[in-house]
């Protein structure tokens, strides 16, 4: 997909802005590297206790093939790939896999047909791995009674391990869809003067992201104004937004299967009390912070301490009430978690978010948040969206 994104703040002099060299470098977005995914999935099978491995998750399946249909599972082991699934992707199934550079057999037909093909491949396997994760207990049922001459062996995200560490090709999609998001609330935040309702500003927000070229929004955008902003996934509501009272706004957009993350508070004029106005600097902080503290190395952990030293430091601690990020890719939520019980260390070529915040009950709340590229040295901001709170 080509997303036409074009910032309506251009530079007088003629040249691009962040956002639109995001923009323009995003438009033709580069082949990513599927074809090698599955025999680094196989080189992981030894040591997971298993020969072959049933793919259940279809945002695994789609990684390790590029097929993006709604129904199929992977079957992998040491010669050869299966992937089945049913009559509405004959078509696509073979365009997709051709396409990625995969080498598979695919089994077209019902469920009877798809279980006899899967028992068949996996024959002379004696210890068959499911995902643990995501099998559920009925499919676990079934597969006994299929694959009844071996072992079945829970694996313990397999193919997650893979996707952490994230190629040219998917950074690539990543930041065409931060630029939509960045375009998307650059082209509607003075439609917040008129102080539509939180529930009319998120539509029109997603409305954007989906003109600009987003294929969806990343999940139901959060808009929350007032007391809403202290519930940190509040739903937007028919509630009009009011001058002076801060609204947290958090939103991402889907390209080609890959979400952004970025949460942005701003307020129609200033701030109508001082502590408000406190808690947007506590944050801001805090957040700095954090992004400084990203680097390849460094513990998930020590992330979230940053950010939740500089909030309690400023008397908030107790009002930062979440973890400080997550990872981010073909799913929203990734590995790893930046919290207070993370033990991952961070990697070059992890998306991660930093979005510390806090939240006052019936007062308001604040949360800031960006996705970066975790890098030797330090992090490469994904999210350029400007952080000023004040909308006049």
């Amino acid at each position: 997909m080509t997303p036409l994104v074009r910032s309506s703040a251009s530079h007088e002099d003629g040249g691009l802005n962040e956002v639109e060299a995001i923009a323009s470098a995003a438009m033709v977005l580069p082949p990513m590297n599927v074809a090698t995914r599955i025999e680094r999935l196989r080189a992981m099978l030894d040591g997971a206790g298993c020969e072959a491995l049933v793919v259940t998750n279809l945002t695994n399946v789609r990684y390790l093939t590029g097929f993006t249909g709604s129904a199929g599972m992977l079957f992998v082991e040491g010669t050869r790939t299966l992937l089945v699934t049913d009559g509405r992707y004959a078509t696509q199934s073979a365009q997709q896999l051709e396409a990625a550079g995969v080498v598979a057999d695919i089994e077209i037909g019902p469920p009877a047909e798809q279980q006899a093909a899967l028992a068949k491949a996996a024959s002379g396997a004696r210890r068959l791995g499911l995902e643990g994760g995501h099998a559920t207990w009925a499919q676990q049922r079934a597969f006994v009674e299929l694959f009844g001459h071996a072992e079945l062996v829970p694996t313990d995200n397999l193919v997650e391990q893979l996707r952490r560490v994230k190629d040219a090709g998917e950074l690539a999609r990543i930041e065409a869809a931060a630029a939509i998001a960045d375009e998307a609330l650059e082209q509607t935040k003075k439609r917040l003067l008129e102080l539509p309702s939180e529930r009319d500003f998120g539509i029109e927000l997603d409305f954007a992201m989906r003109r600009l070229g987003a294929s969806d929004v990343s999940f139901e955008t959060i808009v929350a104004a007032g007391p809403n902003g202290a519930k940190p996934h509040a739903r937007p509501s028919d509630r009009p937004i009011e001058a002076g009272e801060l609204v947290v706004i958090d939103f991402g957009a889907l390209v080609d299967g890959y979400h952004s993350d970025m949460t942005r508070t701003v307020c129609v004029g200033e701030p109508r009390t001082e502590k408000l106005q406190e808690i947007v600097e506590v944050v801001r902080r805090s957040q700095a912070a954090g992004v400084a503290a990203v680097r390849a190395g460094v513990g998930a952990k020590d992330v979230d301490t940053v950010c939740r030293a500089s909030i309690a430091d400023a008397g908030y601690g107790d009002r930062f009430v979440h973890g400080t990020g997550h990872g981010v890719g073909l799913d929203i939520h990734e590995f790893p978690i930046l919290g207070m019980t993370a033990t991952a260390n961070l990697e070059s070529g992890f998306v991660v978010t930093v979005e510390p915040g806090v939240y006052l009950p019936d007062e308001g709340g604040v949360r800031i948040e960006d996705s970066v590229v975790v890098t030797v040295d330090g992090c490469r901001p994904l999210t350029h969206a400007p952080k000023d709170l004040v909308i006049a």
